[in-house]
């Protein structure tokens, strides 16, 4: 659909070099089984001017962290510095996304979205307000290094502080489009609507613990909100319950969401308008994907 570049990275799996609304508004409607993506949760952070200071080293939005404990800590957004006007333009972007997917979605279908402790409130909300049922949260313990810092130029002076708690835990938001009749009927017509399970004795769980990616798939995809695989094959096998259709990335960055569907079996699909991005995934998809369990 389109007439925007794309690469078809396997026989499964499509990156295509668009913007996300464009691209939805031309995909007729009961197109996609489920979206799993991680977003650029201020969307500040991705615009031209802060994204060319995030890769110059020079910060802007993205905070630079010190090394600590003589780990070199990577560039975050500080997300604590968006103003009133960019949180109002964050909900509308938000519920603007959930109007788009809802209409070209089959009914049923699963949505999974990475948000942060600091945003999720905020863009759990907006989805709702679109029309998404939600079902809850996918809770990824995780010891990061954001956050536990003393207050910047005064570390000395007050040792015993730290201005916000280190995260340890990243939020992910689990929502459906609603369906009519029952789950069993729509599970017939669509192949959606509920969870694949992790064994028929063992259901899906809301809590997953999963360090921070590693450094071979760092060096594979060098991306700076890189999801490990670990981690995104349990979430993508899971958002097609019975392993049938396509998997959706709108913010398909390095690749990671569709490498994952790949490994699984699943045919993905996957947007993102950075170019650079793009030529990122067409070279990480295959060695990503390529991961076995013993080298997550």
């Amino acid at each position: 659909m389109g007439g925007q570049p794309r690469t078809h990275l396997s026989l499964r799996a499509t990156y295509v070099v668009a913007d996300i609304m464009d691209w939805l508004a031309g995909l007729p409607a009961h197109s996609l089984h489920a979206v799993v993506t991680d977003p650029p949760y201020g969307l500040i952070e991705y615009n031209r001017k802060d994204h060319d200071k995030l890769k110059s080293g020079r910060g802007g939005v993205w905070r630079i962290p010190p090394a600590y404990d003589g780990a070199k800590r990577r560039p975050l957004p500080r997300f604590t510095v968006l103003s009133p006007d960019e949180i109002a333009e964050l909900d509308s972007f938000f519920s603007d996304l959930g109007d788009a997917l809802l209409r070209v979605l089959v009914p049923g279908s699963h949505l999974f979205i990475a948000s942060n402790p600091l945003l999720s409130t905020l863009t759990f909300h907006a989805l709702q307000r679109s029309g998404f049922e939600k079902r809850g949260e996918l809770i990824r313990l995780v010891q990061t290094l954001r956050g536990g810092d003393r207050p910047k130029g005064a570390e000395d002076e007050f040792p015993e502080v730290c201005m916000m708690a280190r995260s340890c835990w990243e939020p992910w938001g689990i929502f459906r489009k609603p369906f009519p009749g029952t789950a069993a009927q729509n599970l017939r017509r669509w192949g959606t609507g509920g969870l694949r399970r992790i064994t028929n004795d063992e259901p899906f769980k809301d809590v997953i613990v999963c360090s921070p990616t590693r450094g071979r798939e760092r060096e594979i995809a060098p991306h700076p909100s890189l999801k490990p695989q670990r981690f995104m094959r349990q979430v993508v096998r899971a958002a097609l319950p019975l392993g049938v259709g396509i998997i959706y990335d709108p913010f398909a960055g390095s690749g990671s969401t569709l490498a994952a569907a790949a490994a699984v079996g699943y045919l993905a699909i996957g947007t993102d308008r950075d170019e650079s991005y793009h030529a990122l995934a067409r070279a990480a998809f295959g060695p990503l994907s390529a991961l076995k369990v013993g080298d997550l």
